[in-house]
């Protein structure tokens, strides 16, 4: 990053609203259009001149790409946002530039929020069928914090977040999340639901839980919240899981106990019905963890199960093909 690329980057009215508007939260640049009332190709050129001075990083969503700041400049990232804000202090017309753009960015946020609703309406009687056979939510979620207690969250890793409410519950104890989905649709409902928070706490990404987009080592916490039993062999899944966690990471895993409800691979798609504990553990100790005993909530037909786990030092091993048939 070049000191005279920032100021060149910044030296437009409309990049410095793009900036300010980044600075409240992650945008599609069709919805960065919208607010600033310009041509998604106009919006698109400016976009790419923040990029290029490494003030704003694109990450594509299906056929969407949206707009973030750059993690890698945070410290000029801060400086920036801090000198917009004098300047709406000290300038009338920006300061009521910025204004109207937040007003518009309320008009964003709301038809997402409608977007969502409208998704959990077509798909309330689904979940309310499936939350009828087990633990009360609350218990689950109690539960779960409190197994993870013992230690600070640091960097999270959501896996599978769906509604992005495993990223709501535990971002007041994370330094940051990223919230992972394959499902673009439930991705948008998440980002509806998670839109109130920093833009530097929670980030949100598109991928599958057998190959993360993550480096090595990039996470102290992972969850997977009810996702596991979509797997037809979970232990790719918990392989990559160890791979991005860093040496003494924490794994937590709930899911439901091996049950016989079979209308649930129809109904709902569960590739699995439930796990054992012992080949949860058999699954974990093979992808490198170091088990803890797991925390059962039996409160329906089908008991929720809460398996932790820690990452070991030495690299993953391959899980036996014996131990990944499906039950």
């Amino acid at each position: 990053m070049m000191i005279e690329d920032i100021f060149k980057a910044l030296g437009d009215p409309t990049r410095l609203r793009i900036a300010r508007l980044l600075g409240t939260m992650e945008l599609a640049v069709g919805e960065l259009a919208q607010v600033l009332g310009q041509s998604q190709p106009r919006v698109s050129r400016h976009v790419g001149i923040l990029c290029d001075a490494g003030l704003a990083e694109r990450r594509r969503e299906g056929s969407w790409v949206f707009l973030r700041q750059s993690e890698s400049s945070a410290p000029v990232i801060e400086a920036v946002q801090r000198l917009l804000a004098l300047a709406e202090t000290e300038e009338p017309a920006f300061a009521a530039l910025c204004e109207a753009d937040r007003r518009k960015l309320a008009a964003i946020r709301n038809a997402r929020e409608a977007a969502a609703e409208t998704y959990f309406a077509r798909h309330a009687g689904e979940w309310d069928e499936l939350r009828a056979l087990h633990s009360a939510d609350a218990d689950v979620e109690r539960g779960l914090t409190e197994a993870l207690a013992d230690a600070p969250l640091g960097a999270l890793l959501d896996i599978g977040t769906g509604t992005g409410r495993m990223a709501e519950l535990f971002a007041p104890h994370a330094e940051r999340i990223v919230a992972l989905d394959k499902n673009l649709e439930m991705l948008r409902v998440a980002r509806a639901k998670l839109q109130h928070l920093p833009t530097n706490l929670i980030e949100l990404v598109q991928g599958d839980f057998a190959d993360l987009p993550f480096p090595d080592a990039s996470f102290d916490t992972v969850v997977l919240h009810q996702v596991l039993h979509f797997a037809a062999d979970p232990a790719p899944a918990l392989a990559e899981a160890a791979r991005v966690l860093r040496s003494g990471g924490r794994i937590a895993i709930v899911d439901f106990a091996s049950h016989d409800h079979e209308e649930l691979r129809t109904r709902h798609q569960h590739v699995r019905l439930g796990f054992t504990d012992r080949q949860m553990a058999e699954l974990l100790r093979g992808a490198g963890f170091s088990v803890s005993p797991p925390l059962a909530l039996e409160g329906g037909p089908l008991v929720v199960k809460i398996w932790t786990a820690k990452r070991r030092s030495a690299p993953a091993l391959k899980t036996p093909a014996s131990l990944t048939e499906s039950v």
